[in-house]
C-alpha cells in the first residue's frame, strides 16, 4: 500500500515544484531524474507485492465502495506503469545529459510520470479520465519543446486531434455511467453484462475511437507522422514509448475486462483494422528515407499487431498484445533517441533496434513476434499477414540504416557520447531480454490473467 501511494505522490509533489524552477539548470534536471527514478523504484516494490500477494487496493476516506477514489494495482496496471516510467526515465536522462533547452521540460516530464502512473493504477473510470487529462496536458506542452515553428505546428496538430479523442472518451464515460450507475471498474464490469448488446457496442465503439486516436491506428493515424517527425528526439521517444501505452492499456482494460462481451462482438472488425494498420504502416515506412519518418509510419504498423492480438483475445491473444506493447515501447524509445546522432556506437544501437522491430533473434522483438504467431496459430491468413508485415519491417529498418549510417555523419559522435550511452543501455536490455525472455513472458501472462473476462 505504501509503495502504491509513493508511486503517485512523489512525481506529483516534485513535478509541481519543478515546473516553477529553471529546468535548464543541471541540478533541476537531475532532481527530476531522481523523482522519476524513485517512482520506478516504488513501482518495482509494488510489482513484487502484487505478483506475490495479488492486487493491492487503496480507497480514500471511509467512503463505501463505488463512491470514494479507488486506487488499484494489479499485474496489468503495474506492468504498464513500470514500463512507461522506465521509458520516461530513459528519455529524461537522455535529454538532461545533453543539456535541457527549455525550463519547463524536467517538471513537465515528472508530471507526465504522475499522470501515467495514475492512469494505470486507478480503479475508477472517472479518475482514469482525470489522470489521463493530466498526462495529455503535460504532453501537449512537451510537444512544443524546442520552440521552433515545426515543433509548435506539431504541438497544435497533436492537441487538436487528441482533444477530439478526449471528447469522445468523455461521452463514452457519461454513457457507461448512465447505463450502469457507477464508474468503479470492479462494479462496472459486473453491471455492464446486463446492458443491452446494441447499446453496449455503441459505448464500446466510443472508447475504441478514443484509444485508437491515442495509438495512431489506421484510419485514426493522420496526426502521428506530423508530430513524431517534427518533435525533438526526446519528446518523440516520450510520446511513442510512454504516452502511446495509454491506448494499448485502454484497449486491454476496457475491452478485455470491462466490456468483454462487446469485444467478442467486435473481434472481427478489430482484427481487420489491425491488419490494415500493419500493411498501411509498413508500406508507407518503406517509402521513407529518414529515420524519424520511417519510425513514425512504423509506429502505425506496429500497433496493428497489438490490435489484432486484442481482437483474437483469450489468454494467448492478450498475453501477446501485452508483450508486444512492451517490446514496441522499448524499441521506439531507443530508436527515436538515435535519430539525430551518428557514429559507430549509434549504428550498432540502431542495428539492435532494427533486429527487434523486424523480429529477428537475438533481439527481444523475436519473442514478441513468436508470441503473436502462437496467438494466431489457428488462423492461416493472419500468419501470412504477420510474415508479410515482418518482411516489410526488415526492409524499411535496414533500408534506413543503409541510407543514414553508410553516409556522412550528421552529428559529432564525441559531443553526443553521454546520450549514446543512454541509448546503449536500452540496446543491451533489448538483447538481454531476447536471450532470456522467460521473465518478460511470465509477466505478460500474469498481466493477461487479469483479463479473464475477455477470454474465450
Amino acid at each position: 500500500m505504501t509503495a502504491l501511494v509513493l508511486a503517485l505522490v512523489i512525481p506529483w509533489a516534485v513535478g509541481a515544484v519543478l515546473v516553477l524552477l529553471d529546468g535548464e539548470r543541471p541540478v533541476v534536471g537531475w532532481v527530476a531524474v531522481g523523482a522519476v527514478a524513485a517512482n520506478v523504484a516504488a513501482l518495482v516494490v509494488l510489482a513484487a507485492d502484487v505478483l506475490s500477494g495479488g492486487p493491492v487496493v487503496v480507497g480514500t476516506g471511509e467512503w463505501p465502495p463505488g463512491v470514494g477514489i479507488t486506487l488499484r494495482a494489479d499485474a496489468l496496471g503495474v506492468l504498464f506503469a513500470a514500463l512507461s516510467s522506465l521509458m520516461l526515465l530513459a528519455a529524461l536522462v537522455h535529454e538532461v545529459v545533453g543539456a535541457v533547452r527549455e525550463r519547463a521540460f524536467p517538471g513537465l516530464t515528472v508530471l507526465l510520470t504522475a499522470g501515467l502512473t495514475g492512469v494505470f493504477l486507478t480503479g475508477d473510470v472517472f479518475n482514469f479520465y482525470v489522470f489521463f487529462e493530466l498526462a495529455m496536458t503535460a504532453s501537449y506542452i512537451l510537444a512544443t519543446y524546442g520552440g521552433a515553428r515545426r515543433e509548435l505546428g506539431a504541438a497544435l496538430v497533436f492537441m487538436l486531434v487528441n482533444l477530439f479523442g478526449t471528447f469522445v472518451f468523455v461521452l463514452s464515460v457519461a454513457g457507461v455511467y448512465h447505463l450502469t450507475g457507477t464508474l468503479d471498474m470492479a462494479i462496472l464490469a459486473e453491471r455492464v453484462r446486463a446492458v443491452e448488446p446494441a447499446t453496449g457496442v455503441v459505448i464500446a465503439a466510443g472508447f475504441f475511437i478514443a484509444f485508437s486516436v491515442k495509438l495512431g491506428l489506421f484510419p485514426f493515424h493522420f496526426w502521428l507522422p506530423t508530430v513524431y517527425t517534427r518533435a525533438r528526439p526526446a519528446v518523440a521517444a516520450i510520446l511513442s514509448g510512454s504516452l502511446a501505452n495509454i491506448g494499448a492499456y485502454g484497449m486491454l482494460r476496457f475491452g478485455g475486462e470491462l466490456l468483454a462481451q462487446e469485444l467478442r462482438y467486435a473481434a472481427t472488425v478489430l482484427i481487420l483494422i489491425g491488419c490494415a494498420s500493419i500493411i498501411y504502416g509498413g508500406v508507407l515506412a518503406v517509402s521513407r528515407r529518414t529515420a524519424s519518418e520511417m519510425l513514425a509510419y512504423s509506429a502505425i504498423g506496429q500497433v496493428g499487431y497489438v490490435l489484432v492480438a486484442v481482437g483474437v483475445g483469450g489468454p494467448a491473444g492478450f498475453a501477446a498484445a501485452i508483450l508486444y506493447t512492451v517490446v514496441n515501447a522499448v524499441n521506439k524509445t531507443m530508436l527515436f533517441m538515435t535519430v539525430r546522432m551518428r557514429g559507430p556506437l549509434v549504428g550498432a544501437i540502431f542495428v539492435v533496434g532494427a533486429l527487434s522491430v523486424a523480429g529477428i533473434p537475438p533481439a527481444v522483438g523475436f519473442a514478441g513476434k513468436l508470441e503473436l504467431f502462437r496467438a494466431v496459430a489457428d488462423e492461416p491468413a493472419l500468419i501470412v499477414l504477420f510474415f508479410l508485415g515482418s518482411a516489410l519491417s526488415f526492409v524499411y529498418v535496414f533500408q534506413v540504416y543503409q541510407y543514414d549510417f553508410w553516409r556522412e555523419k550528421r552529428e559529432d559522435p564525441v559531443r553526443a557520447w553521454p546520450q549514446q550511452v543512454v541509448a546503449a543501455v536500452l540496446a543491451l536490455a533489448v538483447l538481454a531480454a531476447g536471450l532470456w525472455p522467460e521473465p518478460l513472458l511470465a509477466l505478460s501472462r500474469d498481466a493477461a490473467d487479469v483479463l479473464r473476462g475477455g477470454g474465450g
